[in-house]
């Protein structure tokens, strides 16, 4: 197989980004009034203000598409690395639905769980493809733990917005 060209790798980062930023775009559809209801509910003392979100989540989905993108150049779609990247995309994006639309704390915590795990199968999977790629995951995995955190306070100290 040979290299892809300079033209190839452009259009290919340009996808990974868009793939990321239409990710962004289903969970920011979701969370149209999120900062209203996050606003609403009792939160612990260490919760971030809502502003907060939109520029962390940019610059994780900028990080993830670069990854993303990496390990393409090095293996295509050849074996599971990417293709359990959008898998993890496609979680990534329900959860805002879980809690936000339809407001299932439980729910949308089990559902971050999950998408932990599979972040951290896919940093392992990119690890063994394209070791810096796996590296640029590793700010998301900390995010996300961190919002696994927040879902479940926010899920236990709010029984009555989030079932």
């Amino acid at each position: 197989m040979s290299p892809p060209s300079v033209l190839q790798q452009t259009l290919a980062l340009g996808a990974w980004l868009l793939a990321s930023f239409v990710t962004a775009a289903i969970g920011g559809f979701a969370s149209i009034n999120a900062a209203g209801f996050y606003g609403q509910l009792i939160q612990p003392s260490w919760a971030p203000p809502a502003w907060l979100f939109g520029p962390v989540w940019t610059v994780l989905y900028i990080l993830m598409a670069v990854a993303a993108w990496l390990v393409w150049r090095r293996q295509g779609f050849q074996g599971a690395a990417l293709k359990l990247f959008v898998v993890q995309l496609l979680f990534n994006a329900l959860w805002t639905w879980l809690f936000f639309v339809w407001r299932l704390g439980a729910v949308a915590f089990i559902e971050i769980v999950l998408l932990w795990l599979l972040i951290a199968a896919t940093i392992v999977l990119f690890w063994r493809v394209q070791r810096v790629a796996a590296l640029l995951l590793l700010p998301y995995l900390v995010w996300v733990s961190f919002a696994t955190a927040l879902n479940f306070t926010l899920w236990r100290l709010n029984p009555g917005l989030l079932a």
